[in-house]
């Protein structure tokens, strides 16, 4: 008898500091969370719980962060900003989409940076900001 490995499904998980309930859609338009914080083309989500921490943690507000799994409802392509525009393969597992993320759960256990990460990602960010770098939206 032989067997045949079966592909799971990945979890997609998306940080952000917005309070949602399983459910309710995460969907395009809103400001982004970086950059100049112009109205956001695309919604982001990875395959990575790492990913999805720093999302959480840079997310723009005042809120408390969090971890959703999230459920794509149309397709998704590989995130260029993550990718091979900027670092070879998907290393993140981060995508995007401009169809809605269906959030289904929310990851209550996860671990944030250090504080000198944080500081030392949020300073590389203002400093591509300074420099005018956006996100690839195209």
């Amino acid at each position: 008898m032989s067997s045949t490995p079966i592909e799971e499904t990945p979890i997609y998980y998306h940080g952000t500091k917005a309070d949602l309930k399983t459910g309710d859609l995460i969907e395009i338009g809103f400001s982004s969370n970086y950059g100049t914080k112009r109205k956001a083309k695309y919604i982001y989500l990875s395959a990575t719980l790492e990913a999805a921490t720093w999302g959480a943690e840079l997310a723009f507000g005042d809120g408390k962060e969090r971890i959703y799994i999230v459920e794509p409802t149309g397709p998704i392509e590989d995130d260029p900003n993550l990718t091979d525009k900027k670092f070879p393969g998907n290393p993140t597992k981060s995508y995007r989409s401009l169809h809605p993320f269906k959030v289904i759960g929310k990851v209550t256990d996860w671990q944030g940076h250090s504080p000198e990460q944080l500081k030392t990602m949020k300073d590389h960010l203002e400093k591509l900001k300074q420099q005018g770098i956006e996100a690839i939206e195209d």
